[in-house]
């Protein structure tokens, strides 16, 4: 992974930030040096907390991070996600008449409005009506704002936090109230089809070979064009996003999602235009530049989309994405001690259980509920399966860990709606 940003962040940071960054991905086991937590967390008990990397690993639950800690960092190891100083466990029930188990969309919107609501809704509340949101509301408060997935940019998590709609479906109306109301200075990810109308495809061709049932599909105009005329610089490639100067950026990089959703062997592809370490530091570099601080919303989609499909291979090579991309903003939160780093999860995927590899008798069967793997442990002969029970959503709490100011308030166990409290306090105060 190239770590771009550091070059960009201010002077004194960017030995340092190099340094963490190399350590923490090159050895998942270690990390930052004792004395620099030490004197960030002085510097941020002093000065408090100006901005926030809120970071969904969508669908991750505990067993995810533990199937990733072990094929990443070893028996012994801990993922730089797990190194943060405060974890706690967050419930994810939503309010919907029909279902107690969320979906993204419910999810998102306890994180970002503080109000449960009904699967599928984006920002409203039981009734269809708009709920304020963290993006617009840091937005007013003269931060910068960002978003980065692999998954559409318009998409349920992403969304939750700059549109309100009834329905997660109308992605084209969620991409314009970007544009046109809640204004993120960076959005960069998958999901062009939705930006640009039937029979106009952009930089990503229509029915794809990997996919035919991609195509433009927005009913909104050509908004990137809109995007254009607001101000936003529009990227749809590695070179361009490198090459981008400051201001509003737009970066669309693929169809749909950033990979290939489907069970192993049977077309899955995780291979990014631009991964999500190299978005997320590109977004950084640019809010970086804002005095009052900033919000950036990150997201790792594929945790999610292969654990339906349980691809236990994909989930691992997700998982190493999202891990290093904790790493790149734990390594930025060491140098900018005023920034709080929060990595969770919507929701849990999978019924997923990790169990000894060794153990034919526990094969629980073909299908939905069969065993995946097995898969190496790092620095080890020994090797895990992963289990799946389902191929939809759990209730299961799901993990949170986090480090900066205010960290410590994640510490127990809370509902999802407990997140945008304490993010409320920084970005809405």
């Amino acid at each position: 992974m190239r770590v771009r940003m550091t070059r960009k962040w201010t002077a004194p940071t960017v030995a340092a930030a190099a340094a963490v960054v190399a350590t923490m991905v090159v050895n998942p086991t270690l990390g930052a040096s004792a004395s620099a937590p030490q004197q960030s967390a002085a510097k941020a008990k002093a000065q408090g907390a100006k901005s926030v990397i809120f970071i969904n690993g969508d669908g991750m639950g505990s067993a995810a991070r533990e199937a990733a800690r072990l094929n990443l960092a070893g028996l012994d190891g801990q993922l730089a996600m797990d190194k943060l100083a405060a974890s706690g466990q967050l419930t994810t029930t939503p309010h919907d008449p029909k279902a107690i188990i969320t979906d993204s969309a419910a999810a998102a919107t306890a994180w970002a409005t503080g109000e449960k609501t009904y699967n599928g809704a984006i920002s409203v509340d039981v009734d269809g009506n708009p709920l304020a949101t963290l993006g617009r509301q840091a937005k007013v408060n003269g931060k910068a704002t960002g978003l980065v997935t692999t998954a559409q940019v318009t998409d349920a998590s992403p969304a939750a936090f700059f549109a309100n709609t009834a329905n997660r479906s109308a992605q084209d109306e969620i991409a314009r109230q970007y544009i046109e109301v809640s204004k993120p200075d960076v959005i960069l990810g998958g999901g062009e089809d939705w930006w640009l109308p039937k029979g106009t495809p952009g930089a990503f061709k229509d029915k794809p070979a990997e996919d035919t049932g991609e195509g433009s599909v927005g009913t909104k105009g050509n908004l990137i064009n809109k995007a254009k005329k607001a101000g936003y610089s529009y990227v749809s490639s590695a070179k361009q996003l490198d090459k981008a100067k400051g201001g509003k950026l737009l970066g669309l990089f693929a169809n749909e999602e950033m990979f290939q959703q489907r069970p192993e062997g049977q077309g899955d592809v995780y291979s990014p235009v631009v991964d999500l370490a190299t978005m997320t530091g590109k977004a950084l570099d640019t809010l970086d530049k804002n005095k009052k601080g900033f919000f950036l919303m990150v997201e790792e989609e594929g945790t999610d989309e292969f654990a339906h499909s349980n691809n236990g291979a994909r989930v691992l090579q997700s998982m190493q994405q999202l891990e290093k991309t904790v790493a790149l903003a734990r390594a930025y939160v060491a140098t900018h001690p005023d920034t709080l780093l929060v990595v969770t999860g919507d929701h849990e995927t999978g019924g997923l259980s990790v169990e000894e590899a060794t153990d034919a008798a526990d094969e629980s069967g073909d299908g939905i509920s069969a065993e995946d793997g097995p898969f190496a442990i790092r620095g080890s002969d020994r090797k895990f399966v992963m289990d799946w029970t389902t191929s939809g959503h759990t209730s299961i709490d799901v993990p949170v860990t986090a480090s900066g100011p205010e960290s410590a308030r994640f510490t127990g166990k809370h509902p999802n709606t407990y997140v945008h409290d304490v993010l409320a306090s920084i970005l809405a105060p």
